[in-house]
């Protein structure tokens, strides 16, 4: 990529994560273009060049995330690792990402009611997806070496993934336990859903 092309993807996630905690602060509904434009000190047309609509530039927020989130879960579950130390690494992962990109997850907590695009939402559902079916392979492959024994994997990686996604509504930077921390208790616990 030249020199210009990464300044350019540069300012344009730097946008979009301004765009998150603008939506994130005022909600998505009572967001608005000026909004987003004024925290980052730009009229609203130079944010038109970027984004055609709010909604593209909330689906982009999306796009970046989970982009970045598959890509490392995908190389967790292609480790040589045992099926254990694969869904300790992935939920201590998951969990980084909800804490560290806690606006960008926060927008994009129910899509059904956020996009009116059919390719956006589509799209979203799609990516959720590929997080929950990277979830499911590791949880088969600890069952069929023997490293797993839940009954329901199913139901297991639901409460798996309900657990950690909830981490958005009540984590505090000021609060009793550090990122890391909460991430290991987490780990903890809810492998024990899988033995």
């Amino acid at each position: 990529m030249s020199l210009r092309k990464q300044k350019t993807e540069k300012k344009r996630i730097e946008m979009l994560r301004s765009a998150a905690k603008i939506v994130k602060e005022k909600g998505y509904d009572r967001a608005t273009m000026d909004d987003i434009a004024a925290e980052l000190l730009m009229t609203k047309g130079s944010l038109y060049y970027y984004f055609d609509s709010k909604e593209q530039l909330v689906f982009q927020c999306h796009e970046l995330i989970f982009n970045e989130a598959i890509t490392v879960m995908e190389e967790i579950s292609r480790m040589d690792l045992p099926a254990r130390a694969k869904i300790e690494k992935a939920i201590i992962t998951h969990i980084k990402f909800l804490i560290n990109e806690r606006d960008m997850f926060n927008m994009i907590i129910q899509p059904e009611q956020l996009f009116i695009e059919e390719n956006h939402l589509r799209s979203v559902l799609e990516q959720r997806e590929k997080i929950t079916s990277i979830i499911d392979r590791i949880i088969e492959e600890g069952l069929s070496k023997g490293e797993f024994s839940v009954s329901d994997p199913k139901m297991a990686r639901m409460m798996i993934l309900g657990a950690m996604n909830w981490i958005q509504t009540w984590y505090s930077t000021d609060g009793k336990y550090s990122e890391k921390e909460i991430a290991n208790i987490y780990s903890n616990s809810l492998i024990k859903l899988l033995l």
